[in-house]
């Protein structure tokens, strides 16, 4: 097993031929990683992924290859999986206008390039699910920015472009519906696609979990104000309070929000799945 990467939160290695994610309990704000893990936060996030996984299989083809033939050592926090040829930017959707697509909106009244009503407040529902993609990060300490779909066309090419999107607003879709049902309002979520080797666009890294994804309690939504968050937005609301800049190194996190965070993820990954977490 050779080491290939380490990523904010996930580190890679090849095996045999595949390729081998595996989930840390790191947590990553604003594209640094915190020194103080959140234990169980790696088999939680690779847990829900492969329960997504497997529900949205007749959406789109995903690299999952097998989530039990992994190294004892990374048992239940790591995905076995097909290599791809990763696209070179973030797909995110977005149902509810908050986070940076806020701060975009109050700029311009757009985000990515689409232009929305006037008016909306923090925690808005949007008349329809939109497509904002992102760059991707490439180096530590550097931000994700957003582009107009029409930016990204022309680098990765204009059908590849639609079916991302597509996809995208597929899966969000999808996944939002479902979450609906068990009192959970899933406000945007980021997906990552790459070409498999028979060259099939695929979904690959996460899907739909409290670090790729903004989860509300849909009881609790009200528009105009921060919402309660099942996800990593508790954590950076958190650092920012500190005065923390946002560059490396990131604070420590007290014992009391490394807990509170922990049960946020417990709590989401129930009441989407249904089922009980057993750690």
């Amino acid at each position: 097993m050779k080491h290939v990467h380490a990523g904010k939160v996930r580190d890679l290695y090849e095996l045999d031929g595949d390729l081998l994610l595996v989930a840390s309990d790191r947590v990553s704000v604003y594209d640094v990683s915190l020194p103080t893990p959140v234990p169980d936060k790696g088999i939680l996030l690779t847990q829900l992924s492969v329960w997504w996984f497997d529900r949205l299989r007749e959406v789109v083809p995903n690299h999952v290859l097998s989530a039990t033939d992994v190294p004892a050592e990374f048992a239940g926090r790591a995905i076995r999986c097909k290599p791809l040829e990763m696209v070179p930017f973030e797909c995110i959707a977005r149902g509810y206008l908050t986070g940076s697509g806020l701060k975009e909106y109050e700029r311009t009244g757009s985000v990515s390039g689409v232009a929305l009503p006037p008016g909306l407040v923090n925690g808005d529902k949007l008349p329809e699910p939109i497509f904002t993609p992102t760059t991707k990060v490439s180096e530590a300490g550097e931000h994700d920015a957003p582009i107009t779909f029409d930016a990204m066309a022309a680098q990765v090419g204009r059908d590849t472009a639609e079916r991302l999107r597509d996809l995208t607003l597929a899966i969000y879709t999808e996944g939002a519906a479902h979450a609906a049902k068990n009192g959970i309002l899933v406000a945007d979520t980021k997906l990552e696609f790459g070409f498999a080797a028979d060259g099939a666009l695929t979904l690959g890294d996460e899907v739909l979990t409290s670090d790729s994804s903004r989860f509300w309690p849909a009881g609790e939504w009200q528009p105009g104000r921060q919402q309660h968050a099942f996800d990593k937005q508790f954590v950076r609301d958190w650092s920012v309070s500190t005065g923390w800049d946002k560059t490396p190194p990131g604070p420590e996190i007290p014992a009391e929000i490394v807990e509170a965070t922990r049960e946020r993820y417990q709590r989401v990954y129930e009441l989407i799945t249904g089922e009980k977490w057993r750690s």
